[in-house]
């Protein structure tokens, strides 16, 4: 047996509360349903990965991701980190986000380059709640004077309104859940100015929806439910749906499939956005490590900001709206912050006799 293997593997299933409620066309999150993997090798070198599920968003349950958990760590203990991608393989086609807890776990232990990262300013967006003008303007002004320079509106509930609703934000400044009319007939009407995209306007699987709309669209247009895996990126390349792709560390199973995807993404010519909103600091940190090496766009990799209180013993830092990386930020597990939101726990050892063989 090879002398780096998985030696140890804790699975947490953890309800992470929330600042306030994320306000989604499908849902109201209170609290982020989230698997931790944390991985340890016999040297004592540790990773973590997450997989936060979204009932609505992914076809994953909450209840499928902490069963296949219980099922994928016993198949990986004692096994060498050079099998491990080929192991999780099998979990990815219906369980991708939990394989990707565990790719992305033993990545960071074993020490994969992207995640030590030089410092870097990683810009993201923020997202704006309000919906009255009132609270938009002061919203609004707190975002701007925070540094942000891209600001995401969600929309997608009813057209008429959310027009109004962003005609007002661009006044002030001086949108998934249509069908393909409500689509085609939000673009028409849409004024572009200061408009960067429009993010997946209608729902994940209406290929001939995103086609039509983006015919008529004066703005760019992104994909994001309708990506899951790199077969839909190609689908997409080959429908003209889209003008940028938006990707997610949880959807593409490790950091350096995640890699491969962006560069695909390129080449394609597709413009990139990275990050996932409904993530906690351990799959932001990541993608912000991914995106400082790959992607200029401001990322979504901004789920930290709503959590009550962070998971790592140091949090991460956001300042003028980009969050600052450096090689001295400890991503370590606040024992006692994991504790406090703990739903159940498995701890996964090799009996002392077999770690002695291994070694």
């Amino acid at each position: 047996m090879s002398s780096v293997y998985l030696d140890r593997i804790e699975l947490d299933l953890l309800k992470v509360p929330l600042k306030t409620p994320y306000k989604l066309a499908f849902a109201n999150v209170e609290a982020f349903d989230t698997l931790t993997v944390s991985v340890t090798l016999p040297d004592g070198c540790t990773g973590v990965g997450e997989a936060t599920i979204l009932t609505g968003y992914t076809e994953e349950t909450l209840a499928q991701c902490w069963q296949a958990a219980q099922a994928i760590g016993p198949e990986l203990l004692g096994k060498p980190l050079a099998a491990i991608d080929d192991l999780l393989s099998g979990w990815r086609v219906e369980n991708p986000f939990t394989a990707a807890a565990f790719g992305s776990a033993a990545e960071m232990a074993a020490g994969c380059a992207t995640l030590q990262a030089a410092p870097a300013s990683v810009p993201i967006l923020a997202i704006l709640n309000e919906t009255e003008p009132a609270d938009i303007e002061a919203e609004l002004e707190r975002l701007l004077d925070a540094g942000y320079k891209t600001i995401g509106v969600k929309v997608g509930w009813n057209v008429d309104a959310d027009l109004v609703s962003v005609r007002f934000i661009q006044e002030t400044l001086s949108a998934r859940g249509y069908s393909q009319d409500g689509g085609c007939r939000f673009v028409r009407k849409l004024n572009p100015n200061s408009i960067e995209l429009f993010e997946q306007p209608c729902a994940s699987g209406d290929w001939n929806a995103a086609v039509a709309v983006k015919r008529l669209a004066d703005v760019p247009m992104m994909l994001d439910e309708s990506i899951y895996t790199m077969a839909d990126v190609e689908k997409a390349a080959t429908l003209g749906a889209a003008d940028i792709i938006k990707l997610k560390l949880m959807k593409l199973g490790s950091v350096e499939r995640l890699e491969k995807a962006l560069a695909r993404v390129k080449d394609l010519g597709f413009g990139a956005v990275l990050g996932n909103g409904v993530a906690t600091e351990i799959g932001c940190w990541m993608e912000a490590c991914v995106a400082a090496k790959m992607v200029t766009t401001a990322g979504e990799m901004n789920g930290f900001l709503k959590q009550r209180r962070g998971l790592f013993s140091r949090p991460l830092t956001v300042s003028e709206g980009s969050i600052q990386l450096d090689r001295a930020f400890a991503d370590q597990l606040d024992a006692e912050a994991v504790a406090a939101v703990r739903v159940a726990r498995v701890d996964l050892r090799l009996p002392a006799v077999t770690r002695m063989i291994a070694i």
